[in-house]
């Protein structure tokens, strides 16, 4: 089937929502997702963007997308994140994951930075799999750490 990979626009972030929570749902945590379409309207499309957007659209819908952000490695320079790179489960096997990471790289050379990273759930052997047909050095020694809004707000009262 054909598609499309472009820029994504703010008409597009319901259907960028929609795949952020098909995300949490194969990531089996189908209530963590806070965000809203107000929120990755504002947070994308303001005077400083904080994320850029691919969408991958397919029969007229959002298929996929891919969600990166700037970052600063203290060993490298600049670099660019890869938050979520999500396909429909609808629209599996059609080329659009491996489009959409060929868009991401792309963009990222454009941008001069030195190195592209993501993490992927350590279950996810798929993921996994494809990730290192692509390239990818998965570094599954490496643990990641998240302090949440509650853990900071603990964080902070201990201060």
């Amino acid at each position: 089937m054909p598609y499309i990979i472009r820029d994504a626009t703010k008409a597009d972030m319901p259907g960028v929502l929609d795949l952020i929570e098909e995300l949490a749902i194969f990531e089996k945590e189908p209530d963590a997702v806070e965000i809203t379409v107000e929120d990755l309207e504002r947070d994308g499309f303001g005077e400083k963007p904080a994320f850029h957007c691919f969408v991958a659209e397919m029969e007229g819908h959002i298929a996929g997308i891919a969600l990166v952000y700037p970052r600063y490695s203290t060993w490298k320079g600049i670099s660019l994140h890869l938050e979520d790179l999500v396909v429909s489960r609808k629209y599996r096997g059609e080329g659009l994951g491996k489009a959409l990471l060929s868009e991401v790289i792309k963009y990222g050379h454009t941008l001069g930075v030195k190195r592209v990273n993501w993490e992927v759930l350590d279950w996810n052997e798929p993921a996994i799999k494809f990730y290192e047909l692509n390239g990818a050095n998965v570094m599954r020694e490496w643990n990641v750490v998240h302090l949440d809004e509650q853990g900071i707000a603990n964080y902070m009262a201990k201060l």
